[in-house]
């Protein structure tokens, strides 16, 4: 101990001064946690901001599925259009066999109408 006691007295000042910072915050958390608007409108951000990231990454994936998808189509188009391609020159090639067949189509039509013609 210091013989005038300023010693003493000063750091009594600064504990207590401590102690009032410290009680300040501990007040200021009491209020928070007793702010229940507040609360809620927090954890309601909270919500929307996970909804609007999962929304991003939905939209994003479909995004990815249909680019994927789009690009198989036309992949798939591609070949087909080489098979009708292939297909036609046949037919530019020997046109008889399929005129005989559209010829066969078309009797066998009209003998289908006559029959039914007879039935009733």
């Amino acid at each position: 101990m210091t013989g005038n006691g300023t010693g003493d007295t000063e750091a009594l000042r600064e504990e207590i001064r401590r102690t009032r910072v410290e009680l300040g915050e501990t007040m200021e958390a009491l209020a928070a946690k007793a702010d229940v608007k507040a609360r809620l409108k927090e954890s309601a951000e909270q919500a929307k901001e996970r909804m609007r990231e999962q929304a991003a990454q939905t939209v994003a994936r479909v995004r990815g599925q249909a680019a994927r998808g789009a690009g198989m189509a036309r992949a798939q188009a591609y070949d087909k259009g080489g098979l009708v391609r292939e297909k036609s020159e046949l037919v530019r090639r020997n046109p008889v066999p399929w005129a005989a067949i559209a010829a066969g189509a078309v009797a066998t039509v009209v003998v289908l109408m006559i029959v039914r013609g007879r039935r009733r």
